[in-house]
């Protein structure tokens, strides 16, 4: 009797996409830009028409799209925190260097190729890349029965794909520039000021006044405190001074819990809106210090986060705040503008708040 190992599998492809080549070549061929910095891409969209076009291709079901990308210290940014989160999508990081050169991409998408072969999870592979480092994974994966068809991006020249690697697959297909082109578009170019220099910081912040009719961060602060993150009662032994504001005390700590709960309770009122701005600063300060400015400058020019960000900052919001924002809408709405008003002051852009 035949094991399971000898059993014809069903009909089943995966999708292995080399990010770097795709957005590299992509956005020489479509804006002539030489940086990833220089454009933003509708990765979900992308994504869908990409799975689209396979299962048009293909026969059998999809397994999954294998993304693989690079990040500095393999700290996932904006883009990548919103494609980790689609479905039947898995997010493989390597690390970003210095020089923006990826490190370990292509020894992962290798290792999920030849690993899905070898467990027959697979009967095809569409390999979105174009180095000739795949071509060891392309011959384990033919070894073991699986179909690999190579897709490329439209050269702007000559060809952007390794010869071998091209011979060696068993199709090829060249993605065509209106195939990718709803996807791509150039980035708009924001006054940003050098890091540390401060008066690079108070003229983009003058020009950005001068151009708009909303008003500057400093009229925004005028007359404000600076943010205080919000500390548990419980956490707090004495009072800690905070210079130009407010002591901030078990008691002030308390009080202001307390509100928050009542307004809460009673169903009229929700929590107070310089607490809401002041969490939201915090939030942001916080995103900045961990997350990198380069990232968090994905998110201009806002003010429309991102499905999954928003998500976070709510999640982050109510920690700090001790209860849920949800029956509240007009909270995270005072939340949204202070974790603005703080990514906007840190490249010197000028802001309009909520009534």
């Amino acid at each position: 009797m035949a094991t399971s190992e000898f059993v014809p599998q069903p009909a089943r492809y995966a999708i292995f996409v080399d990010a770097g080549y795709l957005y590299a070549a992509s956005g020489a061929l479509l804006l002539g830009c030489g940086s990833r910095r220089e454009y933003r891409v509708a990765a979900e969209q992308l994504i869908k028409s990409l799975t689209s076009h396979a299962d048009d291709q293909l026969l059998g079901e999809l397994l999954r799209v294998y993304w693989f990308d690079a990040a500095p210290k393999k700290q996932p940014t904006v883009d990548q925190r919103v494609i980790a989160n689609l479905p039947l999508v898995k997010l493989r990081l390597g690390n970003l260097n210095a020089q923006g050169q990826q490190k370990g991409v292509d020894a992962q998408l290798r290792a999920d190729l030849e690993a899905l072969a070898r467990h027959r999870a697979i009967t095809d592979a569409v390999l979105l890349a174009g180095d000739e480092d795949m071509l060891p994974a392309v011959e384990a994966a033919q070894r073991y029965g699986v179909r690999v068809h190579l897709w490329g991006v439209e050269p702007t020249h000559g060809s952007n794909q390794a010869e071998w690697l091209v011979w060696e697959s068993d199709r090829v297909e060249v993605l065509s520039a209106d195939f990718l082109r709803p996807y791509f578009t150039k980035a708009k170019v924001l006054p940003v000021p050098a890091p540390g220099t401060a008066a690079a910081v108070r003229d983009a912040a003058a020009a950005a006044q001068r151009t708009s009719p909303v008003p500057s961060p400093s009229q925004v602060f005028a007359g404000r405190p600076p943010a205080v993150k919000p500390a548990p009662a419980a956490a707090v032994r004495a009072a800690v001074p905070v210079p130009g504001g407010t002591p901030v005390t078990p008691a002030t700590v308390a009080a202001s819990m307390n509100s928050a709960s009542t307004a809460q309770s009673d169903g009229r009122l929700g929590p107070d809106r310089d607490h809401m701005l002041e969490i939201g600063e915090h939030v942001a300060q916080k995103w900045i210090f961990e997350r990198g400015r380069d990232n968090i400058r994905d998110l201009l020019p806002g003010p429309i986060l991102p499905p999954v960000i928003d998500k976070e900052l709510l999640i982050e919001a109510e920690k700090e705040l001790g209860g849920s924002l949800r029956p509240y809408q007009e909270a995270r709405t005072w939340l949204r503008d202070g974790f603005w008003e703080r990514v906007y002051r840190e490249f010197g852009i000028g802001f309009g708040k909520s009534d």
